[in-house]
């Protein structure tokens, strides 16, 4: 078995996720993820994906926070960290999702940015801070808009700290 090999089998179950039922579905990701050895942060990821996927945030928190600590990288640590942000949120953990999500605001950039700091914003608003999700989730949006960039940032930024004259 080649890593290749492996990854397109993954690829190839996830694109077969909705033909399986929850129980098949974390069946068949425990067997791919058992032909790695036991403390592999990409075998622990997709197991923790697949429980994540079907219902059980509580055991994927903990498969991605192992997943974490074996030092995952790459794309597949990035977003283990979103998705346990989610996954901590969905189970009332909000303020650790908040913590978790924007330390990874810190990391550098990729195409997932906006991804982190959509959960964020989600995050932010089950601690009740809505004011900075909506300036979190519009400072996400104003890049992907064909205009109004400088306006919006400047709207965003506002809704969080004061305006120049003080109000």
């Amino acid at each position: 078995m080649t890593t290749e090999d492996w990854e397109q089998r993954i690829a190839h179950a996830w694109a077969s996720f909705d033909r399986y039922d929850e129980h098949e579905f974390r069946a068949r990701m425990e067997k791919l993820a058992a032909e790695l050895p036991p403390d592999s942060g990409p075998a622990l990821f997709e197991r923790a994906c697949a429980h994540d996927s079907t219902g059980d945030p509580e055991r994927a928190v903990a498969l991605y926070e192992q997943a974490l600590a074996q030092g995952l990288t790459g794309e597949r640590r990035r977003r283990a960290v979103i998705q346990l942000g989610s996954s901590l949120r969905n189970l009332g953990r909000a303020e650790e999702s908040v913590a978790l999500l924007t330390a990874e605001l810190e990391q550098p950039s990729d195409d997932l940015d906006d991804a982190v700091r959509a959960f964020l914003a989600l995050a932010l608003t089950d601690t009740g801070r809505e004011r900075e999700a909506v300036s979190v989730a519009l400072t996400a949006l104003t890049p992907h808009l064909p205009r109004y960039h400088r306006s919006l940032a400047a709207y965003a930024r506002l809704l969080v700290e004061p305006a120049p004259d003080g109000t």
